[in-house]
């Protein structure tokens, strides 16, 4: 994500299948409970980070049991780092932050998101940040995947699905074969259990916590499990806990048609400037004639060749209008002889958060968590070869990119806990842009749902991923005086531009 200042927030975001979100059997909280209070008496060495720049953050490490139903057994050393509370007089307590993922390394972000926050909240928090369990500095773990199979979408045809099923494969068992003894421990819910053996380990009765994509299920589910230990959350562009996993992938080619027709219309009112149709209808007709003409022959686009399928896969980019058109208008140049179009806009660097991290660490703890998170996942490809055709025919522009087979088809371990819905009244303000390509306003509402004690501020023609985290926005201030005193608005809040607006982030 790219904050205000132009630096950025290494995390990989992504979204969320039709399964539940999974909570803690009775015996199981009460190990778990047990095992936080254990572990938090702990005394933790703060050292200077030495990838950091500054001397403000300093890093120390939290031992936490590797499986929480055997809390004597093996342990892991979980990462954290720390900017202290500015004012030590104002001080009300610890605000954790997690960037997303699932595989974001968190251990900057104090010194990242520091400058997004008020003076107000900077005095009153010490900011946490922390590597989840199997990323960066906390166990990493790697698959030893090749660069295809790094890349998670394909679109779907009957002649590459062979191959697609033969990769989905390759990914799961050589995620196994690496770190099998890992894997069925990084889970979403076993984070929130070392989330609190950090709270324990610092002493504190309670967190408040900012999470951002991946971070806000991750935050939802830290609230059902621990409701009494959950202070003041911000949930930054959320996921629907009801539809993790399987089902937010999905949801993405959903939020994409919408976000093209909108860019079909926003296009058509600007013809004389961009020439692509004067109505909607002939924004898409023309579009789509252009990714027929790139399947016959490829359209030469910043030194590569672009079939359709091509063009296709670059769906988020229609979320943000005044930057996919004049890409389009390259490409239409380019298919009719004129020059080369221009490479499409180019996606954040991840960069890696320790040099001993395997470059495939972020992906390989994605497919652990959204493998074995749930049991969302058909296990029959045939099942997917099917939803790819039916969702491609309803959802031309990304349908069957995003249905198509995946690693957890062939993953060796489901869930492994019973589980529940995220169903609380537990506080927390959700923040939300109404044009997010990868934590769509739909996924945002779900959330809202689940939360029943929430607030929604939506910001109208918003763009992006990620509201206070890149800001500055309409809703920076409802953000602050919650993290300040505690006070919800009385209401879900609109704020910002029109709707169809370009909203510009």
């Amino acid at each position: 994500m790219v904050l205000r200042d132009g630096r950025t927030i290494s995390a990989l975001t992504v979204g969320a299948a039709v399964a539940v979100l999974a909570g803690l059997a009775p015996a199981t909280a009460v190990a778990a409970e047990g095992s936080a209070e254990t572990y938090g008496k702990q005394q933790l060495r703060w050292e200077r980070c030495d990838f950091d720049g500054t001397a403000k953050l300093e890093c120390a490490k939290v031992e936490v049991p590797l499986d929480y139903a055997d809390p004597g057994g093996r342990t892991i050393d979980i990462a954290v780092s720390r900017v202290k509370a500015g004012n030590a007089a104002k001080r009300h307590g610890v605000l954790l932050m997690n960037p997303g993922g699932p595989g974001g390394s968190g251990l900057a972000m104090p010194v990242e998101i520091e400058p997004v926050l008020s003076a107000e909240v900077r005095d009153r928090f010490d900011l946490i940040g922390f590597d989840p369990r199997g990323v960066g500095r906390s166990s990493p773990i790697g698959c030893g995947l090749t660069e295809d199979e790094m890349t998670v979408h394909h679109p779907y045809s009957d002649a590459t699905f062979p191959k697609d099923v033969a990769r989905a494969r390759s990914v799961a068992d050589k995620c196994w074969a690496k770190s099998g003894d890992l894997l069925p421990h990084i889970t979403t819910r076993n984070t929130a259990r070392d989330m609190d053996a950090i709270r324990a380990a610092l002493g504190e009765r309670r967190i408040s916590y900012l999470g951002h994509s991946y971070g806000t299920y991750l935050g939802a589910v830290y609230t059902q499990m621990f409701p009494r230990r959950a202070d003041r959350f911000v949930l930054d562009s959320s996921l629907d806990p009801a539809l993790a996993w399987r089902g937010a992938f999905r949801g993405w080619s959903e939020g994409a048609e919408l976000a093209f027709t909108r860019w079909t219309e926003w296009a058509a009112a600007r013809n004389a400037t961009y020439g692509l149709g004067a109505t909607a209808a002939e924004v898409r007709s023309g579009f789509w004639e252009l990714v027929a003409r790139a399947d016959r022959t490829p359209i030469p686009v910043g030194g590569e060749l672009l079939t359709g399928d091509a063009i296709r896969l670059r769906y988020e980019d229609f979320y943000r209008v005044e930057t996919v058109t004049p890409w389009v208008v390259a490409l239409k140049t380019a298919a009719a002889g004129g020059p080369a179009g221009a490479a499409a806009p180019a996606a954040a660097a991840v960069p890696a958060s320790a040099s001993e991290v395997p470059a495939d660490n972020p992906l390989a703890v994605a497919w652990a968590v959204f493998c074995g998170d749930t049991r969302s996942w058909p296990r029959d490809p045939e099942q997917y070869r099917r939803d790819a055709i039916r969702d491609r025919a309803t959802r031309p522009l990304a349908g069957d990119i995003a249905a198509n087979i995946q690693p957890c088809a062939f993953w060796k371990s489901a869930a492994r806990e019973p589980v529940t819905v995220v169903d609380n009244d537990v506080n927390a303000l959700i923040v939300q842009n109404q044009w997010d390509p990868k934590t769509t306003l739909a996924m945002a509402q779900g959330m809202r749902r689940a939360l029943h004690g929430a607030r929604l501020v939506t910001v109208a023609g918003g763009e992006g991923h990620g509201v206070v985290v890149v800001g500055p926005s309409c809703a920076d201030a409802p953000v602050n005086r919650y993290l300040t005193t505690g006070r919800l608005p009385a209401k879900d809040l609109t704020c910002g531009g029109a709707a169809g607006g370009a909203g510009g982030r």
